[in-house]
């Protein structure tokens, strides 16, 4: 091979080596890749909710999902970073998210109390989510990825303890 055709071979990636075995990093990718799943699918519920929200609280609702559902565009691309920061491609389509997500759809437009309802149940979703994938991070010493479900953890309990309230 000359000098040449050498300049025009790629370089090889490197292996990966950040002290986590490539099967501990899969199993935390898998996780965090549900957790992406459904931070997505809330983002779009929350969006969704935002735009056709109708009623007495319509203000104070409309801003309220307008703040969530920015949280939640940052937060997807933190969780797919992750994803790919430990060696993994990130899913980013609605059909993976579908397979991937515990988040349904809603159908149609429901009433603004529903819609919080909806956005509790999502929340709790995404907590719960957060929290399986945490025992595989902590038994691979994956502190980033702990910080990380940590963090969407506070989010998700404060957010779906506040949207709790309103139903009061």
């Amino acid at each position: 091979m000359s000098k040449k055709d050498k300049a025009k071979t790629p370089a090889k990636t490197p292996k990966i080596d950040i002290g986590i075995d490539a099967d501990s990093r899969k199993a935390i990718a898998h996780g965090l890749s549900r957790l992406l799943a459904d931070e997505y699918t809330l983002y779009l519920k929350t969006h969704n909710f935002h735009w056709n929200v109708t009623g007495p609280m319509f203000n104070t609702l409309h801003l309220m999902f307008e703040t969530h559902y920015n949280e939640s565009a940052l937060a997807v691309d933190l969780v797919a970073e992750r994803i790919r920061a430990l060696g993994f491609p990130a899913p980013g389509t609605y059909s993976q998210y579908a397979k991937l997500s515990s988040i349904k759809e809603t159908e149609g437009v429901p009433e603004a109390m529903t819609m919080v309802r909806l956005l509790v149940e999502a929340h709790e979703a995404c907590a719960k989510t957060a929290r399986s994938v945490f025992p595989i991070a902590d038994k691979a010493s994956d502190e980033p990825t702990a910080d990380l479900l940590t963090q969407r953890l506070q989010v998700h309990e404060k957010t779906a303890w506040m949207l709790r309230s309103l139903l009061e």
